[in-house]
C-alpha cells in the first residue's frame, strides 16, 4: 500500500473516531438539538398554511428547503471553522510534520463533516415529518433522487468550505460570514419560492448551491403536484446537478492548491506570531 492511501486509511479511521466522539460530548448534542429546535419552530408555525397553486402547505414547502440549506451549511461553514481552528491551535502544524499527515487530516475531517452533515439533518427530517402531511411519500423514486443529490450536495460544499477556512486570517472571521450566508438564505427559495423574488434576485439566488440542494431534495419529498411552486414548473434535474457539480469540480480543482500554500506558511514562528496578536486582543 502506497503512503498516501495508508494516510488516507488512518484519516478514515480518524473521522469515524472524530464522529463518534461528538455524538458523545453533551455540548455537540445540545447544538444538534437546538439547530433542530431553530428548524422546527417556524415549520411548526406554518405547517397547515396552504401554499397557493401547488397543492401543498408552507410547511411542506419549507421542510426540504431547509434540510437542503443545512446540507449546504454544515459543509461549507463547518468545513471552514475546523480548518480555521485547527490552523490557529497548531493542529495543523502539527499534522504537517507528519508524513502525508495533511491527506490524513484532511480525510478524516471529510467524514467528520459529512456525519455532521447528514445528522443535522436527518434529526429535523425525522421530526418534521410527523408535523408536516404530505412530505417523504414519494417511494423508490425519491431515493434515488436523494442518493445522487446528497453526495453531490457534499462534494459542491465541502471543498469550498476548505478553501473559505484557508484564506480566513481566524475563526473570528468565519462567524463574520454567517452574516452574509444569511442574506443567501433569504434569496435562495428557503422559506418561499424563488419566483416570488424579483428577477435580479432570482439570478443572484440560482448562482450558488443552495437554491439547488433545497430544489432537489423537494424534488424527492414532495408530490409530483409540488412543481407547481417552482421556477418554470420543473423539478429541473439537469441544471441541479450541472450547477452542484460545477461548484464540486471548481472545489475540488481550487482547494488543493490552497490548502498546499497554506500548509507551506504554516511554521512554528507563525503560530507564535497569532497568538502573540490574540493575547494582545485580550489584554
Amino acid at each position: 500500500m502506497s503512503p498516501v492511501w495508508y494516510a488516507a486509511g488512518i484519516g478514515v479511521r480518524r473521522g469515524w473516531t472524530e464522529l463518534r466522539q461528538t455524538f458523545t460530548t453533551g455540548q455537540d448534542v445540545f447544538g444538534y438539538v437546538l439547530w433542530t429546535v431553530l428548524l422546527i419552530v417556524p415549520l411548526f408555525l406554518v405547517r397547515d398554511d396552504p401554499m397557493k397553486g401547488a397543492g401543498i402547505s408552507a410547511g411542506a414547502f419549507m421542510l426540504p428547503s431547509m434540510l437542503g440549506m443545512t446540507l449546504a451549511f454544515t459543509g461549507m461553514m463547518t468545513t471552514a471553522q475546523l480548518l480555521a481552528t485547527e490552523r490557529e491551535d497548531g493542529t495543523l502544524l502539527r499534522a504537517k510534520a507528519v508524513p502525508h499527515g495533511m491527506v490524513g487530516h484532511l480525510v478524516g475531517k471529510i467524514i467528520m463533516v459529512s456525519g455532521t452533515a447528514l445528522v443535522s439533518m436527518a434529526l429535523p427530517f425525522a421530526v418534521g415529518v410527523l408535523l408536516v402531511d404530505g412530505v417523504a411519500q414519494q417511494g423508490g423514486g425519491a431515493l434515488l433522487t436523494l442518493v445522487w443529490v446528497v453526495p453531490l450536495g457534499l462534494l459542491a460544499t465541502l471543498p469550498m468550505g476548505a478553501v473559505i477556512g484557508s484564506l480566513v486570517g481566524s475563526p473570528r472571521t468565519v462567524g463574520l460570514l454567517m452574516l452574509p450566508v444569511m442574506g443567501l438564505v433569504v434569496i435562495s427559495g428557503i422559506y418561499f419560492p424563488l419566483s416570488k423574488l424579483p428577477e435580479w434576485l432570482q439570478t443572484v439566488g440560482q448562482i450558488f448551491p443552495v437554491y439547488w440542494l433545497g430544489l432537489g431534495l423537494r424534488s424527492a419529498l414532495l408530490p409530483a403536484d409540488a412543481v407547481a411552486a417552482e421556477m418554470g414548473e420543473s423539478w429541473r434535474h439537469l441544471e441541479t446537478g450541472g450547477v452542484l457539480g460545477a461548484w464540486a469540480v471548481a472545489g475540488l480543482l481550487l482547494a488543493p492548491s490552497v490548502l498546499r500554500r497554506m500548509a507551506r506558511r504554516e511554521s512554528g514562528a507563525a503560530m507564535a506570531e497569532r497568538h502573540r496578536k490574540a493575547m494582545q486582543r485580550v489584554g
